[in-house]
C-alpha cells in the first residue's frame, strides 16, 4: 500500500512541475511580444529616390543660410524670392570665406553691404534692400597657405535673390539707354532681368513697332538673365525694349539698342603705317598702328624703336565705333608713336603688338633716312 502511495506522488509532482514550466513559457512569450514604452533612439531612414534628391548630400552641400526672425535659419540654394525693403542678413560656415553679390553694390561702394569673419561664419550684411540689388550671392571657404588663398570651387554655394517690388518689376538699369551687340558665333542677351519670376516679359521692336515671337528655339525668357538670341543675325538689328506686367499696369524696361558685329573674335587684326618710309634728319617721324574689333573689346598698344630709352617720343591712342554698313558696328583702335627732330639714333624698325583677351599680334614699318 505505502508502495503504491509513494508512486502516486512521484506522478503527482511531475504533473505539477510540467504544469508551471508551460505556464512560465507563455508568460514569457506574452512579455516578448508586448510593446515597452521606453528612451531608446530609432536610427533615422536614410532616404531613396525622389525623397534623397530633394536635400543636400556630398560635396555639394549648401554652406550658405539666411538669417530668419526668431533665430530661425533657412538653408540656401538655387534661388530665393525676398521682399526689398527687408535687411538680408547671409551666413557661410568656414573660419576664411569668400563672397562674390551683384556688382551693382561694388561699382557705387554701397555703405549698405558690410561683410565680418567670425571664428565659425562669416556674415553679409545688406540693409534698405531694393529690387537694384537682384542677383547672384555666392560664398566659397578659401584654401590658404601663408598668405596665399585659392577658392575651394567644390563647396561653393551659389544663390540668386529676387528683391520684389511691385513699383518695379525689371532690375534698374544705370543708364536710360543700351548697346548689345550681336554676334553670329554666339548667344546674345537683352538683359530685361525681372525682380521675380512671376512676372510676364514680351520683347518688342520700336520700329516698325511689333512684339517679337519668342518660341524658345531661336529666342528664349530667363528671368535670370533676360531675352537670349540663340542665333543672333543681321535682322535683328534695332532698338528694342521689354514690356512687363504681374497684376496691375505694364511696366517698359530701358530701350536696347542692337548691333551687329561684323569682325570676329580673336587676337587683334593689325596694320601699320609710317607718315614716310624716308625722311631727313630734323624731320618728324609719324608711325600709326591700327586695330580693327569688336566693339566692346579693348586693345593695349606697346611700342620697340630704334632710340628706345634714348630719346623722347609721343604715344597717343584713341579708338572709335564705326558704322561699315547694313547695321554692322565695328571699332577702331589706334596709337601714334611721334619723333620730333629725327637723328640718325631714330632710324629703323618700328614694332607694334597689340594685344586683347585672345591674344597678340605684332607688326612693324621702316623708317630710313635719306
Amino acid at each position: 500500500m505505502k508502495f503504491w502511495i509513494i508512486v502516486t506522488l512521484i506522478v503527482l509532482g511531475e504533473v505539477l512541475q510540467n504544469a508551471l514550466c508551460q505556464q512560465h513559457k507563455r508568460t514569457k512569450e506574452a512579455g516578448d511580444n508586448r510593446i515597452r514604452p521606453g528612451n531608446k533612439r530609432m536610427k533615422p531612414r536614410v532616404p531613396k529616390g525622389k525623397d534623397r534628391e530633394s536635400g543636400f548630400s556630398g560635396k555639394s552641400q549648401s554652406i550658405m543660410t539666411r538669417v530668419l526672425d526668431k533665430g530661425r535659419f533657412l538653408k540656401l540654394s538655387g534661388s530665393y524670392i525676398s521682399n526689398s525693403g527687408e535687411s538680408l542678413e547671409l551666413r557661410c560656415k568656414g573660419s576664411q570665406i569668400g563672397w562674390a553679390y551683384p556688382v551693382y553694390l561694388d561699382t557705387f561702394k554701397d555703405s549698405r553691404l558690410s561683410i565680418k569673419q567670425h571664428d565659425k561664419y562669416s556674415q553679409l550684411l545688406l540693409s534698405g534692400t531694393s529690387a537694384a540689388d537682384t542677383g547672384e550671392f555666392s560664398c566659397w571657404p578659401l584654401l590658404c597657405d601663408g598668405s596665399e588663398c585659392t577658392k575651394d570651387v567644390d563647396k561653393t554655394t551659389t544663390t540668386y535673390i529676387y528683391f520684389t517690388d511691385k513699383e518695379e518689376l525689371f532690375v534698374p538699369s544705370t543708364s536710360y539707354f543700351e548697346i548689345v551687340y550681336l554676334r553670329p558665333d554666339r548667344p546674345s542677351i537683352i538683359p530685361c532681368r525681372v525682380t521675380s519670376p512671376a512676372v510676364k516679359v514680351a520683347l518688342h521692336m520700336e520700329v516698325p513697332p511689333q512684339e517679337i515671337p519668342v518660341d524658345g528655339d531661336q529666342i528664349s525668357f530667363d528671368p535670370k538673365e533676360g531675352f537670349i538670341m540663340h542665333k543672333p543675325g543681321p535682322e535683328h538689328r534695332g532698338v528694342f525694349y521689354c514690356k512687363a506686367s504681374l497684376r496691375g499696369t505694364p511696366q517698359m524696361s530701358v530701350k536696347y539698342q542692337l548691333l551687329y558685329v561684323e569682325v570676329p573674335s580673336g587676337p587683334p587684326s593689325v596694320t601699320i603705317e609710317a607718315s614716310s618710309s624716308r625722311v631727313m634728319g630734323g624731320d618728324n617721324i609719324n608711325v600709326t598702328c591700327t586695330v580693327l574689333g569688336e566693339p566692346e573689346v579693348e586693345v593695349d598698344f606697346t611700342w620697340t624703336y630704334p632710340g628706345q630709352d634714348q630719346r623722347p617720343v609721343i604715344i597717343k591712342e584713341a579708338w572709335r565705333l564705326i558704322n561699315r554698313g547694313m547695321g554692322h558696328t565695328t571699332r577702331i583702335s589706334q596709337s601714334v608713336i611721334t619723333v620730333e627732330d629725327a637723328e640718325t639714333i631714330d632710324f629703323g624698325n618700328y614694332v607694334c603688338t597689340a594685344k586683347n583677351l585672345q591674344g597678340q599680334t605684332s607688326v612693324a614699318a621702316r623708317v630710313d633716312s635719306y
